[in-house]
């Protein structure tokens, strides 16, 4: 979903769904609550306390927000119930396979999808009964490679196989294809369809949030977009 609408002001007016932001909790919850009657009214939301990590939990029952385990991804196979991610640059990962009734959500920094984050949700999504060729993923708005410098440090953590995500920049410095290594690694993991909507989050701030634009202008704080796949009762 994108940041219009909602009921948020200041700096991360709009529909701000992060728990983080410094945000009003009542306004974070109505917001909430405002993004799951558009996508499936009365479903129960179930997110996670990010943590950037390759953990993944299975939602046999909902939970409340103080109550979050600390991972990066969820998947169930629970009718009327809404996954959520929150993002801010960050690739949110959606998976379905509606033949077996088996949904995903992963939040793919790239850290985590470094880690194995895209892995484990498709091996938790097959625990639950889904096939991979029937699954299909969407990465949603995250920031795209013209918007992404990274240093010599950073491009050091990954191998020469992944070289191909890397664009050369000014001196030392590189252009990270942070979508397209997300849907290589959903690729290698085996799903039968991985796309990236090739919404860039940083150059957009009328429709979305950026932790790296809202670091740029110093601003105090930054919103977070929410991302929600989940199956209807």
């Amino acid at each position: 979903m994108t940041r219009s609408g909602g009921v948020s002001k200041g700096p991360a007016a709009g529909l701000q769904c992060g728990f983080g932001a410094d945000d009003d909790p009542q306004a974070v919850r109505e917001n909430r609550r405002l993004a799951v009657e558009t996508v499936l009214p009365g479903a129960d939301l179930v997110s996670v306390h990010q943590i950037h990590s390759s953990g993944v939990v299975v939602v046999e029952e909902p939970w409340g927000d103080d109550q979050r385990p600390r991972a990066d991804a969820l998947v169930t196979r629970r009718p009327g119930t809404l996954l959520g991610i929150v993002t801010a640059d960050c690739a949110p990962v959606l998976l379905a396979d509606h033949a077996a009734g088996v949904v995903g959500a992963a939040h793919a920094g790239w850290r985590g999808a470094h880690a194995g984050v895209i892995e484990n949700t498709v091996d938790a999504m097959v625990a639950l009964g889904a096939q991979r060729t029937r699954i299909a993923a969407a990465v949603g708005p995250c920031i795209a490679q013209a918007s992404y410098e990274v240093d010599e440090s950073f491009r050091a953590q990954f191998g020469d196989e992944d070289a191909r995500f890397f664009a050369p920049g000014e001196a030392g410095r590189w252009q990270f294809d942070l979508p397209g290594y997300v849907v290589t690694r959903l690729q290698a993991a085996g799903v039968g369809t991985a796309e990236a909507l090739g919404l860039d989050t940083y150059a957009d701030p009328a429709r979305f949030y950026s932790y790296r634009r809202a670091t740029h202008q110093g601003e105090a704080t930054y919103g977070r977009l929410i991302s929600l796949v989940g199956i209807a009762r």
